[in-house]
């Protein structure tokens, strides 16, 4: 595991650790559930367009140009 430094208010740290004394279980395990909970179904970000920056903006129009004699001796 890796460290992490968490910065909760006051009220929220005191929730923490009567939630943690009450289930018998360490303030970092219910820290890692809620995260666990919160990014279980979060779905991964969409790469965004254009994936790279091929100088020709036209590309995929073109591509048949681009890649003729490609792969010729």
């Amino acid at each position: 595991m890796e460290k992490t430094t968490v910065y909760l208010p006051r009220a929220l740290k005191r929730a923490l650790e009567e939630t943690a004394r009450r289930r018998q279980v360490s303030e970092a395990e219910l820290i890692r559930e809620g995260v666990a909970a919160i990014t279980r179904d979060e779905p991964p970000p969409q790469p965004t367009i254009p994936l790279f920056a091929s100088g020709q903006p036209d590309l995929a129009r073109n591509v048949e140009e681009a890649l003729r004699g490609f792969g010729e001796g």
